[in-house]
């Protein structure tokens, strides 16, 4: 009796259940409809009109497809026996939910994390171009480490020549000889050089400068309060702005320049002619000479390969913003976001908890009613409307041989029978028909 009761009990809940079941279906469908809207009507384009109708006809078409869906596998699941039927609407199930995923769930998650999402892009993208600006200007100040060298390259020349000049420290013949012009000579080409370095490093801070302010206005459009789209615009006309100062760091490097200048001191070193009065003198200054030309061109070799060196560095590749919808920014930073994703499936996909759990009442119900006995079977119900026919059959017999109709050989009524004629039925047949 026990299982009697269970599945007696079983079937009362499932029928009590009923209208909450088709409630719960509706308002799930219903929400997901309604944030299948909000996701949509963020990714057209036209007319406020048209984008309306558009996503109302859409949410609407997903909420109906999404409650019919469901609704035929709370009827159909439960009430499969055999294995076969059972794993086929399984696998139907599966594949009915991977649609839905596809056509309402990824939207859900737009309209709950969309803006987030569009933020992260734009967060992420700053960071980008703040990682580009810094090594941009690393590479356009990376000629400045050369400054020391040059600048005593440069100091060394001119106190050479004021050595020789007062005291003839290298040819022993103190003046303004030819030895002096040529070390003057080196020396203004190495203040030239650091001249122009000098220069350059103006113009990279400014350019740097300009840079910092653009990071500066997109963190501040990044971290804004209201609505992402019109941050977003304006946060592409800042990367249009600071991709320009990028490229003119990238401009404004002077290694190439310092290359250039280093290979025309050895290349273009003209050394003039000795102008001493003797030709010991002249000999000491020719020796001298060709002295300087070696350590010039030693110095030029050290400045060539330096300059080399930070030419060598990456170069800052082309970078551009792509502006995102918000649900083409919720799938590329999905990871991010999987709480609002796991509540947007789980909105969509909840009901077949719902399936499962009634798949498993109704399983209860028949094993419950296949371990009982005809007898069992027998409600209050069978039990009344048995007696009711038995009384009516035994008041037909009981008017006919009052009236004598057996013996007077009258024909019966062709819609009389007796009992004789009352083939008897099995409950459980009786019970299986009437399924």
């Amino acid at each position: 009796m026990s299982h009697a009761r269970t599945a007696r009990r079983l079937k009362e809940h499932v029928a009590a259940l009923e209208t909450m079941t088709r409630f719960v279906l509706a308002t799930l469908a219903l929400a997901s409809g309604v944030y299948t809207y909000l996701g949509v009507r963020s990714l057209l384009d036209g007319d406020a009109t048209f984008v309306f109708f558009a996503a109302i006809v859409y949410s609407v078409a997903v909420s109906v497809g999404i409650y019919g869906f469901w609704i035929y596998l709370s009827r159909f699941l439960p009430e499969m026996r055999d294995n076969g039927s059972r794993a086929t609407l399984v696998a139907i199930m599966a594949v009915g939910s991977a649609m839905i995923i596809a056509m309402s769930s990824w939207l859900n998650a737009a309209a709950l994390a969309g803006s987030a999402a569009v933020e992260q892009h734009l967060a992420v993208t700053q960071e980008g171009y703040t990682a580009d600006l810094d090594q941009a200007n690393s590479n356009a100040i990376g000629a400045l480490s050369l400054l020391p060298d040059i600048q005593r390259a440069g100091e060394r020349f001119a106190r050479l020549a004021d050595d020789e000049r007062r005291s003839g420290a290298l040819t022993g013949t103190s003046g303004s000889g030819s030895v002096v012009q040529l070390l003057a000579q080196m020396a203004a080409q190495m203040r030239e050089l650091e001249a122009n370095i000098q220069a350059s490093r103006e113009t990279v801070g400014t350019l740097f400068e300009n840079g910092q302010m653009h990071l500066a206005t997109m963190r501040g459009l990044v971290s804004a309060s209201g609505p992402v789209q019109p941050r977003a615009d304006a946060f592409a006309h800042e990367a249009v702005a600071l991709a320009g100062v990028i490229a003119a760091l990238e401009q404004t490097s002077i290694a190439p320049s310092v290359v250039r200048a280093a290979a025309d001191l050895s290349v273009g070193f003209i050394a003039p002619v000795a102008d001493g009065a003797s030709a010991d003198l002249a000999g000491r200054q020719n020796q001298i000479m060709d002295t300087i030309r070696a350590s010039v061109a030693a110095q030029s070799d050290a400045l060539s390969a330096a300059a080399t060196e930070i030419m060598k560095q990456p170069k800052v590749a082309e970078r551009r913003f792509v502006p995102l919808s918000s649900a083409e920014a919720v799938i590329l930073y999905a990871g991010s976001f999987l709480p609002s994703w796991a509540g947007a499936i789980s909105i969509d996909l909840l009901p077949g908890v719902l399936v499962a759990m009634l798949a498993v009442a109704h399983a209860a119900m028949r094993r419950g009613e296949e371990e009982l006995s005809d007898a069992d079977r027998i409600t209050a119900a069978d039990m009344l409307r048995a007696l009711e026919l038995h009384n009516a059959l035994n008041a037909r017999v009981e008017s006919r041989a009052a009236t004598g109709g057996e013996l007077s050989g009258e024909p019966e009524p062709s819609g009389a029978f007796s009992v004789e004629n009352v083939t008897p039925i099995a409950m459980a047949d009786r019970k299986r028909n009437e399924t």
